[in-house]
């Protein structure tokens, strides 16, 4: 049977669309991922040392988060996205051979590189690549499903994590994530790549990476776009960090805690599944879902109650929902010999802008409970919100 002129996009779109998924899941199912601190711990590595560890980790991300993504545009992204989880693997290994804090150390800065490779890289392969088969339009749906795919396999390492470490201790658990990671490089090889790569001469990505950053100063819409992106994921993506703490100020027992903080991630879950239809709510439309979420997580930290922690839920799940929608609104701006560029200058403004939440939060919490700070740093999504409605009005002027 022939296949007619439109089953054969819908069919790329689909083999497309469950090679992301997959490679998706396989990142982030990395049994390492609950107990690592218990293993450094466990290993004699004093708070200091821990903190110093997460530190060069946040480092390696800043400092090569841009120039990979001008590298991306300027060589192979699909050979990235499966280089990246090489890092990791080798990072892991490192780990569970020779537990030691250099090991350690080592480790972090390789799963900075790794991440940083394919930071960027997929957004950009992704979008690229519905666009060329005329399904640009659901790019939107598409990283929704990507996003949920990823929470999905976040939860489902943190199930299989206690009893892989009861039957094989720490050395299982660093298998099973060298594995994971092996087998989302094996996934990777499998992503389609028609991407023209522009003609820079001997420059290479350093032109690539200027031209992304003029293209940032000059274009008032791309600006625009890429500030909104720190804007929007920065604040609820520190938060997150202390969900915990918030839920276990409820008076709930710590053996409960787990199952509101599951709570909480179903509800992103979910939304995460609504970015699809959530696309046509436009700017005024993300303003009204900005505000919204920011009285939920004020009304919901405030209520010191676990029916106020679901309020929280839904809170990062329309934080999560306005991120997506974010990232679509700058792939749409951006061209695509730099989208990888700035895709990644985008994520380089979420890792400064998180790290000075966290500054904020510590601040803060020196003098007031959890619930009191949650409120308060829901304040600058309703300033977001307020700016998207006033630049909806602006633009709605004759």
């Amino acid at each position: 049977m022939t296949l007619t002129p439109a089953r054969v996009p819908a069919t790329g779109v689909r083999r497309l669309t469950a090679t992301l998924y997959g490679y998706s899941f396989l990142d982030d199912f990395v049994l390492l991922y609950p107990v690592y601190a218990l293993l450094f711990a466990d290993t004699g590595m004093s708070l200091w040392q821990i903190s110093s560890l997460f530190a060069m980790w946040s480092i390696t991300a800043v400092v090569l988060e841009v120039p990979s993504g001008a590298l991306a545009d300027a060589v192979s992204r699909r050979l990235l996205l499966w280089i990246g989880p090489l890092f990791n693997a080798v990072g892991f290994a490192l780990w569970v051979i020779v537990p030691s804090y250099w090991a350690f150390a080592l480790g972090f800065v390789l799963w900075g590189v790794g991440g940083a490779l394919c930071s960027g890289s997929f957004e950009a392969l992704a979008y690229d690549e519905l666009d060329r088969l005329g399904a640009d339009d659901r790019y939107a749906r598409v990283m929704g499903r990507v996003r949920a795919v990823r929470l999905a396999a976040s939860m489902a390492s943190i199930g299989l994590a206690g009893p892989v470490v009861v039957l094989g201790g720490y050395p299982a658990v660093g298998a099973g994530s060298v594995l994971a990671c092996l087998l989302a490089a094996a996934v990777a090889t499998r992503l389609p790549e028609h991407r023209t790569r522009p003609e820079h001469g001997g420059d290479g990505w350093w032109v690539t990476l200027r031209t992304g950053l003029a293209e940032a100063r000059g274009n008032r819409s791309v600006r625009g776009a890429l500030l909104l992106i720190p804007a929007v994921a920065a604040v609820w993506g520190a938060l997150d960090e202390y969900t915990p703490l918030l839920a276990r100020d409820t008076g709930v027992s710590d053996t409960t805690v787990p199952y509101l903080i599951l709570l909480v991630w179903t509800l992103v879950t979910a939304a995460s599944l609504l970015a699809g239809p959530a696309e046509r709510l436009g700017t005024r439309g993300m303003a009204w879902l900005l505000a919204g979420s920011a009285l939920a997580l004020a009304i919901g930290a405030a209520a010191r109650t676990p029916a106020g922690i679901a309020l929280v839920g839904l809170a990062f799940g329309g934080f999560q929902l306005a991120e997506v929608l974010a990232d679509v609104r700058l792939q749409h701006r951006i061209d695509e010999s730099r989208r990888a560029t700035l895709t990644s200058v985008a994520s380089l403004g979420t890792e400064l802008a998180t790290v000075a939440t966290f500054g904020v939060y510590a601040l803060l919490g020196t003098g007031a409970a959890h619930s009191t700070v949650f409120a308060v740093l829901a304040v600058p999504y309703l300033v977001t919100a307020l700016a998207l409605a006033r630049t909806r009005a602006a633009t709605a002027r004759p």
